[in-house]
């Protein structure tokens, strides 16, 4: 069973660094305008813990932990990152674990074997495979679950994914549950897939406000972004 202790101070300490560095930025009175066409109150770039020596084995050890009282060090015989960010860290994983690494791509290449998971042969699949893939960010979900997609299409066994921080929107769980599709071509997952992150916006808020990165006032708002992302901008006058 997990050190539930010891996993919430992994959580504090991954929320203290994004805030500190500025890869994670609250801002509900001058919010972000993503690429999905709508304002939200937070933007995450975990690329920029790859700066940092002490947050990269944060990450890894965190995502040991989760492994470790979960489902075992021996449990996953492959571990998949995700392109391009969640590759650092899926690869850090894979050499703690002394195992083999790939990485999966939002669509096949154009060209050349047209891979869509590099790492493997042209004539070489993942049949009967354990894969762990590790996300850096869960937001609207549908690339994450692509990429479980992707290694289930290759004959892999992907049933969880390991993600450094989750927005916690409903959309994405749906989408790996199998409840929603995650692709324009209206694909559902078969059977779930199990998501465990790091860090989640409900701790992210906690811990912002614990220590003065949030103030307090924002709260009601911050939380009303979960309960309805996308109509927030609309809803509180960002247009």
């Amino acid at each position: 069973m997990r050190n539930k202790k010891n996993f919430e101070e992994t959580s504090k300490q991954l929320a203290l660094h994004g805030l500190r560095i500025g890869a994670i930025k609250i801002r509900p009175n001058n919010p972000f305008l993503w690429a999905s066409g709508t304002y939200n109150p937070i933007y995450d770039d975990n690329r920029l813990f790859l700066f940092y020596p002490e947050i990269r084995r944060l990450v890894i050890h965190g995502f040991l932990q989760i492994l470790t009282s979960d489902l075992g060090l021996s449990y996953f015989d492959i571990i998949a990152g995700t392109s391009t960010s969640g590759i650092p860290h899926g690869y850090g994983v894979a050499e703690a674990l002394d195992l083999p690494f790939v990485y999966v791509r939002d669509k096949p290449k154009d060209h050349g074997l047209r891979n869509q998971i590099e790492g493997i042969g042209d004539d070489e699949d993942l049949t009967g495979k354990r894969v762990l893939l590790i996300e850096d960010l869960i937001s609207t979900g549908g690339s994450s679950v692509n990429a479980v997609s992707a290694i289930r299409k290759a004959n892999g066994i992907c049933d969880h994914c390991f993600s450094i921080f989750n927005y916690e929107l409903p959309d994405s769980e749906k989408m790996f549950k199998g409840e929603l599709s995650y692709n324009k071509e209206g694909d559902n997952l078969s059977k779930p897939c199990h998501v465990t992150s790091l860090l989640s916006y409900s701790e992210l808020l906690k811990v912002g406000i614990e220590n003065n990165f949030i103030e307090a006032e924002n709260e009601k708002m911050l939380k009303d972004w979960i309960r309805d992302q996308k109509n927030w901008g609309l809803n509180n006058g960002f247009i």
